[in-house]
């Protein structure tokens, strides 16, 4: 025993050396631990940052409590501003990440707008109806705790007096550029430097009406120019100027009379929907930026016409294939053996698609849109078909998603339909081109075969638009060959 008890100092001892290094090593590892944590919880505050809506605290001299102002959210890379349709949820409701807040109407269709973190919903800002609003315009407030819902009952966005909203930005100067001039003026439009800050349709009609934006003073959430500050400046230059004309002379004042029946003329103004806007400006570029050439083909569908017909027959119902069908399948064929043709202009480069991912025209109430056939090249008549009805169908109601209509590799236009002969496209950007379908004619051939030396046939003219930058008239061509062989000999496309 006496051995032993001086053996345990010493025991102790060693016990105590590596004891510190591990007490070390397992305070590094909670160092470290602290590290990853603050780490990820700064990535989440950027990957927040970048949510397509504002969200900022915000106090004023009522000291309404913390909240964050919800935005006008960019649901397409070509939105601008977006018109507020049914809200999902209402004043004093809990939100979930992922439930749909309200339905937002963009340049393209009817989407739902999804919000992603916890709170309740305290104050509409934007109710259902409000047209025009800008991206990240305030439509809602979000509160944390379901007690504080009640104290932004009477909020209004332009109630704020002492300060401005802190938004949320990755880059700290252009934070303290925006907050500096809101304190100092907060009824007018926040500047930055040079930089006035006005809604997009605000700077539309001040560039029509020869506006300058800096005289303006901005009503709208922050200071910022909304299109109500346009038309309300305008009005007082018309009154100044009109009584200049009575002053000189007292004869023009009766002239002036008759203008009274405009108030009934004869025409309508109607106003632009977001769609509509898009589309002047998304084919006004293409017009005058790509160097459209056109090639036209005629086309013998009477063995199309004997096929649609037979497999219908077969059908029994259950699909009902359409001329239109056959077009996509062939352009996509076509496109597979000239794949030059199906590729796109991307400024610095030249991108060629692996796969057909064909945009179909339609036509809806609130204007063109071109909802997209994916991987046609390796998809059946009856699939593109069910496809087709399905798409369009959908985009009339303005229920399309936004990767249901952004992207594609080629377009057809097809007003065969409608009794239109031929007609030339303009290039849907960033398509290479893009193929104009015609109706179905009857036309008289030579034949030597026939006794009377003709005989009548079924036409259908269509011709190609390209973009010279990519397709090359000779490559044009050849993919009008090649489309031309499979809606003549149409089994081929089977193969």
């Amino acid at each position: 025993m006496s051995a032993r008890s001086a053996q345990l100092p010493r025991l102790l001892s060693r016990a105590a050396k590596l004891a510190t290094p591990a007490t070390a090593r397992l305070a590094a590892i909670r160092a470290s631990a602290r590290q990853m944590s603050t780490a990820r919880v700064s990535l989440r505050s950027n990957v927040l940052r970048t949510t397509p809506f504002v969200r900022a605290r915000q106090y004023s001299s009522k000291s309404y409590p913390d909240h964050q102002l919800v935005g006008m959210p960019a649901l397409s890379p070509t939105m601008t501003q977006g018109n507020v349709g049914q809200w999902q949820k209402q004043v004093g409701d809990r939100i979930e990440p992922g439930d749909v807040l309200v339905e937002i109407e963009t340049d393209k269709a009817q989407m739902d707008f999804e919000y992603q973190e916890e709170g309740y919903l305290a104050k509409i800002l934007a109710p259902t109806g409000t047209k025009d609003l800008g991206i990240d315009q305030p439509v809602a407030i979000i509160v944390e705790n379901e007690a504080d819902v009640a104290a932004f009952a009477d909020y209004s966005p332009g109630a704020k007096t002492e300060a401005a909203p802190v938004q949320e930005t990755v880059a700290k100067e252009e934070t303290k550029e925006a907050a500096a001039p809101a304190k100092a003026a907060p009824s007018q439009a926040v500047e930055s430097g040079d930089r006035i800050f006005a809604s997009p349709l605000a700077k539309m009609l001040a560039k029509e009406k020869n506006i300058d934006l800096a005289q303006v003073k901005g009503t709208g959430p922050r200071g910022r120019i909304v299109k109500a500050d346009i038309e309300g400046f305008v009005a007082p230059v018309a009154e100044k100027a009109a009584p200049a004309p009575a002053a000189k002379a007292a004869k023009p004042a009766p002239k002036a009379a008759p203008a009274a029946p405009s108030v009934s003329a004869g025409f309508t103004d109607i106003p632009l929907t977001n769609m509509r806007k898009v589309i002047a400006t998304r084919l006004t570029e293409a017009k005058s930026t790509i160097p459209h050439y056109y090639l036209t083909q005629n086309i013998t569908m009477d063995n199309v016409n004997k096929l649609r017909k037979s497999l219908n027959s077969a059908a029994n119902g259950s699909y009902k294939l359409s001329v239109n069908d056959f077009v996509i399948k062939a352009a996509a064929s076509a496109l597979r053996d000239v794949p030059d043709v199906n590729s796109s202009w991307q400024g610095e480069f030249v991108r060629q698609h692996h796969h057909a991912d064909i945009a179909v025209a339609a036509s809806t109430p609130a204007g063109l849109i071109t909802p997209i056939v994916r991987t046609c090249d390796a998809k059946g008549l009856k699939a593109i078909s069910s496809e087709v009805r399905d798409l369009v169908t959908r985009a009339r109601a303005n229920k399309l998603k936004p990767e249901e209509f952004q992207g594609g590799s080629f377009t057809v236009s097809n007003l065969g339909m409608f009794g239109i002969s031929s007609f030339s496209a303009i290039i849907n950007p960033p398509h290479a081109a893009i193929l104009s379908v015609g109706t179905t004619e009857s036309r008289l051939v030579l034949d030597e075969a026939s006794e009377k030396g003709f005989k009548a046939v079924e036409n259908m003219s269509v011709q190609l638009s390209a973009d010279h930058r990519v397709v090359d008239g000779a490559t044009g061509a050849l993919f009008l060959k090649a489309f031309k062989g499979y809606l003549e000999n149409p089994l081929t496309m089977l193969l």
